[in-house]
């Protein structure tokens, strides 16, 4: 069942969904070659606990960690380990944090000193593919409106979309009605409501969409071993369209990347 939010609960999740947004903006201007995801999860935990939130993936289903490191071919769920990020990585850092008893959880795929340059593209792809499912979510359309659109947007680059992972509601509980495939067929699938919030987050691999687990129970990779990327982010169904509740804002401000992607989607300005 999908759970509607009244505008002073996504307000609530609003603030929830900036404390995931601000800690990505810190974790930009800390990942580098040479620092390792084990590290960068004691800061992000250090860092939400100042700003009044607590960490919202440690402890969940047995989560041990408060961020999601996944590396390279890793496609999502990577446990933060001692390997030091290397020059040419991609990073998707997902994390999650709970305030006013409400769950925000969005996240970015970080690229470390030079790059390949169809990694690169993989990733512009990907974010751009986000945006594209974000503009089908709104009155009158439904769950397979937004997969299809990220779906074809990625597909026509010959990607690699992830079934066997989705997106999802988002509220009280981390994981709310509907899941949120990043594949579909047009008019398919559950209608959206006004007030519903949900977790856009496609997740792209250069290569094949198959996937497996490793051994330790979390981490996911790419079955070929060929690049991943993962962009996410937080949205509320408000007057019929969509609304961001996150920002990548924070993460661009510590970068020094002037953007305007996010504008359509906000009544105004994030100031930050």
């Amino acid at each position: 069942m999908i759970i509607s939010k009244t505008r002073e609960e996504i307000e609530l999740m609003r603030e929830s969904a900036l404390i995931v947004s601000k800690t990505l903006g810190m974790i930009a201007t800390e990942i580098k070659p040479g620092i390792t995801t084990l590290q960068l999860d004691k800061l992000a935990e250090t860092f939400i606990r100042d700003h009044g939130a607590v960490p919202g993936f440690l402890g969940l289903y047995g989560c041990p960690s408060t961020l999601l490191t996944s590396v390279n071919e890793q496609v999502v769920h990577g446990l933060p380990t001692d390997r030091p990020i290397e020059d040419g990585d991609v990073v998707s850092v997902d994390c999650g944090a709970i305030k006013n008893e409400f769950y925000g959880d969005h996240a970015y795929t970080f690229e470390i000193g030079d790059v390949a340059e169809d990694t690169k593209k993989l990733l512009k792809i990907t974010k751009e593919s986000l945006y594209a499912g974000i503009r089908e979510f709104k009155a009158g359309n439904r769950v397979g409106d937004v997969g299809y659109a990220i779906q074809q947007y990625t597909e026509a680059h010959d990607y690699g979309v992830v079934r066997d992972l989705v997106g999802h509601g988002l509220g009280r509980k981390m994981h709310e009605d509907p899941e949120m495939p990043n594949y579909g067929k047009r008019g398919r699938g559950k209608k959206f409501i006004e007030g519903m919030v949900i977790a856009i987050e496609p997740m792209i691999n250069m290569g094949t969409k198959d996937i497996k687990h490793l051994k330790d129970g979390w981490t996911i990779v790419t079955r070929d071993g060929k690049p991943s990327a993962h962009f996410e982010h937080n949205i509320a169904l408000v007057d019929g369209k969509p609304e961001l509740l996150s920002t990548f804002g924070y993460v661009y401000e510590a970068l020094g990347i002037k953007s305007d992607e996010e504008n359509e989607f906000r009544k105004e300005a994030l100031v930050l």
